[in-house]
């Protein structure tokens, strides 16, 4: 018997990964949807065979219902969240956490006093190759991190923003490709380098297509230093072509890593050259998201059934969103400046 029941608020693109990872959990089971959309909920209920809301309240007002997923537009995470954690309720929500750190305090905050889970969805943290990047660094076993890269070249055109209704403004997006596209790259490099302590950035919107389409950012670069001495740059855009594979890399002092899709690519300093494969199936139609969900979502469950600390809680997902805060900052773009 599954130990969990769960709903998923917002029935848009990325709420499929949540309601196929729970249909596939060991632990929880999916019994309810939910957006303001009704034929959006309606499909998905049927598909699912399970009731459908329109109002995120009539789904926390079910108390059988022990945890919701987030998968609405960014700003409506942290008050659907912080209302799920007064009605008793666990939450698991799509990245960002919320559009500022101010919000993510609140959610942290509102899960500690209701005593609840909170979960973050970083899961390229659970990536094979990433999380075996990550370990070798920080086992010194090729000398301590000197440098990282990041590099995410995506293409989003003007429909993709004024077809969604909320994408392109910082009041409902909260930010352009830092927040929505490259997150899960900025989180890898601070995952496995620390937090930042210094930053020089420069954003803005380099597409024609979009410059008059949207206010966020379509380019974001930035220079980041951190206490131990290492740099790391990061630059993402969504003006290129195509949604290329994602750049991680991180510079030791006697070995280069790098993560490919499938591939740690290790060379080392006297030339040596190592590959690590990761063999676990590729199903996903959209890889350059990362194929991790259901692993990412069952280890959530299986740490509040174990009564053990999730490895991306608020504290974890906040993280991200300070160096986007500080990225914007020290660029001077936006209203956050």
């Amino acid at each position: 018997m599954k130990s969990f029941r769960s709903a998923v608020i917002g029935c848009g693109n990325i709420s499929r990964r949540h309601t196929e990872a729970l249909t596939e959990s060991s632990r929880a089971e999916l019994v309810a949807v939910c957006d303001i959309r009704e034929d959006r909920a309606a499909a998905a209920g049927e598909k699912f065979g399970v009731p459908y809301y329109t109002d995120y309240r009539d789904v926390l007002a079910r108390e059988d219902i022990d945890c919701i997923h987030i998968c609405t537009p960014h700003y409506l995470h942290a008050p659907i969240a912080i209302a799920a954690f007064a009605a008793g309720k666990h939450v698991f929500t799509e990245k960002p956490m919320a559009t500022t750190p101010e919000d993510a305090e609140a959610m942290i905050r509102a899960a500690e006093a209701a005593g609840k889970y909170l979960g973050v969805c970083f899961q390229n943290r659970y990536k094979f190759i990433n999380a075996k990047l990550r370990e070798l660094v920080l086992s010194g076993a090729y000398g301590k991190p000197v440098g990282g890269k990041g590099i995410v070249t995506w293409f989003r055109d003007p429909a993709y923003y004024t077809d969604s209704g909320w994408r392109g403004s910082f009041e409902t997006e909260g930010g352009g490709v830092l927040i929505n596209q490259s997150i899960h790259t900025l989180d890898l490099l601070i995952w496995t380098l620390g937090d930042p302590t210094a930053i020089r950035a420069n954003c803005g919107i380099f597409s024609e297509l979009l410059e008059n389409v949207i206010e966020v950012e379509d380019t974001a670069t930035a220079h980041l230093r951190f206490d131990n001495g290492a740099t790391a740059l990061f630059f993402a855009s969504n003006a290129w072509k195509n949604n290329a594979a994602v750049q991680f890399e991180i510079q030791c002092e006697n070995a280069l890593l790098t993560a490919t899709e499938d591939e740690l690519i290790i060379a080392h300093a006297d030339k040596r050259c190592e590959r690590i494969v990761d063999t676990t199936p590729k199903t996903d139609d959209k890889s350059y998201w990362g194929n991790c969900h259901s692993i990412i979502i069952e280890d959530f469950y299986a740490a509040i059934a174990e009564d053990r600390p999730f490895a991306v809680d608020g504290k974890e997902g906040i993280r991200a969103l300070h160096v986007i805060d500080g990225i914007y900052k020290a660029s001077g773009f936006g209203p956050r400046a």
